[in-house]
């Protein structure tokens, strides 16, 4: 007769000696690791300061005669403009205001092996001028920068995750006309705006947020790359498709 003890000693010497799993295990919950990403980039992108960059983009500068654009933004407008205002010549002013960062949206690869992230940013602009005393134009802007997010493995063999391409997604940007003083030729001067920004803002703002972008990835915390790489290697689906 066998005694109990040995079948326990047995038993637990063989399966000391079965071959273990190697394939990656899915996480509990998928959505919940792609909702972890999300949060994990949203958060480190505010808290890098992503609505102080938006709010201090050197548009202004830009704009500008002699900023970069052929005969700049300004001086194009003020033609528009002198004619009901005299005396305006330099002293347009655009600011940016009530930056902000809506919901990321997250989206994997049909082949599984990368993510992009849409970033939808929000801005207002405000046209001034001291001798109205108040806006000549506000302008509501929304643009989406994507961010594709690669596992790679380095000569140490270690894998992690990095920042592939970060462009602004054509079309994406909206402009939208919030208030326009009555009595001024609002609508050339929206014109003339809109045509600008669309060749200035976005490249500008893909500019200034993407580095940004590229420090959040690799600040992420160690156990969440760690999962997330371990699904983009082998070409598991956890992004639920709506």
């Amino acid at each position: 007769m066998f005694q109990t003890g040995g079948l326990i000693v047995f038993y637990g010497l063989l399966a000391q000696t079965l071959p273990l799993n190697v394939n990656p295990a899915l996480p509990l919950s998928p959505i919940g690791l792609a909702g972890s990403l999300t949060n994990a980039l949203s958060n480190g992108l505010l808290s890098g300061g992503l609505l102080g960059i938006l709010e201090n983009l050197p548009l202004l500068d830009i704009l500008k005669p002699g900023g970069g654009i052929s005969g700049g933004l300004l001086g194009g407008l003020l033609g528009k403009v002198t004619s009901v205002i005299p005396g305006l010549n330099n002293i347009i002013d655009i600011k940016v205001t009530d930056p902000q960062l809506l919901e990321l949206g997250l989206v994997q690869s049909p082949d599984g092996h990368r993510l992009y992230v849409t970033i939808p940013l929000g801005i207002k602009l405000q046209v001034n001028t001291p001798l109205v005393g108040a806006s000549l134009l506000r302008l509501a802007v929304k643009l989406n920068i994507t961010a594709e997010i690669l596992a790679v493995r380095d000569k140490q063999e270690r894998i992690h995750l990095v920042l592939g391409d970060c462009i602004h997604s054509p079309g994406s940007l909206q402009i939208s006309l919030l208030h326009g003083l009555g009595p001024l030729p609002i609508q050339g001067l929206l014109d003339s705006l809109t045509g600008i920004l669309n060749k200035v803002l976005p490249e500008l703002v893909q500019g200034n947020v993407c580095p940004l972008v590229n420090e959040v990835l690799s600040g992420l915390d160690i156990t969440l790359v760690h999962d997330i790489v371990n699904m983009l290697i082998h070409g598991l689906q956890f992004v639920i498709k709506v």
